[in-house]
């Protein structure tokens, strides 16, 4: 018989290795406290991530998280979790006084308070297709003043963005318009410590993103630069290159901000892509705030995902974001 041991049996409540580094110390909310703007609706959003980074480390034990439950706007199957995680971040934003909120997961906009001074975008749950396997899986928001446009605005009017990374850490990367910082979840202080800031994404790499099964739907100027790329030191590019798909847009941020590279997941020529696939109010924009906070970039593939003015809900697009000057790069060879 196998014989969970007690956590009071365990010799120290944490693995430290030898060649750890300092360990953080300020909290996420002795950082925001002393922040103006959306500060409060920040706390709230990371407030709200344990319980779910809890769930998808659950598994399948409580339930199937990836039991089908009905289809949102843009025609994905939804998922329990995807719905669950819609319902407890609208609690969340409500008790933190957000007065509306477009979410993936609900076809209309909800009015939570009338009189509240910001609106918030949110995917509750990013990458949802890989929910119950282990894979990266995230959250992402943007938080705009409140205004009778509602969210038919540019990017450029967001103050903040966000993201959470459910990974083998729970990571909170945000902006309020003063770089990127990133706090991760300490299980034992049961607290968000802050682990970076300032976070800056170099402007070239040799890391790129894509799904390489749609580059045959791509513009002949894409697929040269795929090529291009294969051909790596022997090629135009004259450097070799490394490829990474998480199948999750959060995923690839995270690991961007971190590490470096470039993104993309452009339009193609297959049915309901022809604009591309991910949502611009509550993904792309998001992505693009943080990345251009980073020193990075993010474009539809010509023009900057900040500059778009949406005009659907959950209107899709092309999105290219990363290291600057291989965006540029991409977008080059897809004017050419």
């Amino acid at each position: 018989m196998i014989r969970a041991v007690p956590p009071a049996e365990i010799r120290g409540e944490m693995l430290v290795l030898s060649h750890d580094g300092p360990s953080a110390s300020e909290t996420l909310e002795e950082f925001l406290s002393v922040r103006p703007g959306p500060s409060g609706l920040v706390a709230a959003i990371a407030a709200a991530l344990p319980p779910l980074a809890l769930r998808l480390a659950a598994g399948h034990l409580p339930g199937d998280p990836a039991a089908l439950v009905g289809t949102n706007d843009s025609g994905d199957r939804q998922k329990a979790l995807d719905v669950g995680a819609h319902d407890h971040l609208l609690l969340a934003l409500k008790a933190a006084g957000a007065r509306r909120v477009l979410s993936e997961e609900a076809e209309e906009v909800a009015t939570l308070n009338e009189d509240g001074a910001w609106d918030v975008a949110i995917d509750p749950i990013d990458g949802s297709g890989s929910i119950g396997i282990g894979a990266p899986l995230g959250l992402l928001f943007a938080i705009f003043p409140a205004s009778e446009k509602g969210f038919f605005r540019p990017g450029r009017e967001a103050v903040a963005a966000g993201y959470a990374s459910f990974g083998h850490s729970l990571d909170f990367g945000f902006t309020l318009g003063d770089g990127v910082h990133i706090a991760t979840w300490g299980p034992l202080t049961q607290a968000f410590l802050m682990t970076r800031h300032d976070v800056k994404v170099a402007p070239g790499t040799k890391t790129i993103a894509y799904n390489a099964s749609n580059e045959r739907h791509w513009a002949p100027g894409l697929q040269r630069y795929a090529a291009d790329l294969r051909a790596g030191k022997d090629g135009p590019r004259g450097k070799d290159f490394n490829m990474r798909w998480l199948a999750a847009a959060v995923g690839e941020l995270h690991r961007i901000l971190l590490q470096g590279g470039a993104f993309l997941y452009p339009a193609d020529r297959r049915k309901g892509y022809e604009n591309g696939r991910l949502r611009l109010c509550y993904e792309a924009i998001p992505v693009a705030l943080l990345l251009e906070q980073a020193g990075g970039r993010a474009t539809d593939g010509s023009r900057d995902i900040l500059d778009l003015v949406p005009s659907d809900h959950h209107q899709h697009t092309a999105l290219v974001f990363g290291a600057a000057d291989e965006v540029a790069t991409i977008d080059k060879y897809l004017a050419d």
